[in-house]
């Protein structure tokens, strides 16, 4: 198995990011280590919690509906004065998430996430995808 790649952070960086394989451990791994980070940054009770559901929903669905063999998938969160931006990359341009008004047959996935969210969206990359998510700090 790879190593996880990360960036060098401190609670003064105001940026992490980091490479996972594009498996459920990955994605768990994604979790708890923005959980980590975000406590690092002073992030704390429902603005932490609202910030680690929305990077727990997109690292499931890039594992899920993004993985290509061979291809990792990166973290990315930036910080500043009020919001957390999340941005989940992976491989698979051509498979864009579709905002719903019901839950799908997986679970209640993009409606957590604009629930939670000020705003997100999907940019392509020269190779797949990156779905990003604004989440309040306060």
């Amino acid at each position: 198995m790879k190593p996880e790649n990360t960036t060098p952070t401190s609670e003064y960086a105001p940026e992490f990011t980091l490479r996972l394989t594009p498996t459920p451990r990955g994605a768990r791994l994604a979790r708890l280590l923005a959980a980590h980070q975000l406590g690092d940054w002073g992030v704390a009770g429902p603005a932490a919690e609202a910030a680690e559901l929305v990077v727990a929903e997109l690292a499931n669905n890039a594992v899920r509906h993004g993985r290509v063999p061979g291809r990792d998938f990166e973290l990315r969160m930036e910080r500043d004065g009020e919001h957390v931006r999340i941005e989940l990359s992976d491989a698979r341009g051509e498979r864009r998430p579709l905002p719903s008004r019901q839950p799908d047959e997986g679970g209640y996935g993009l409606l957590l996430v604009t629930a939670l969210a000020t705003a997100w969206g999907v940019k392509d990359r020269t190779v797949g995808k990156t779905v990003w998510a604004t989440v309040p700090r306060r």
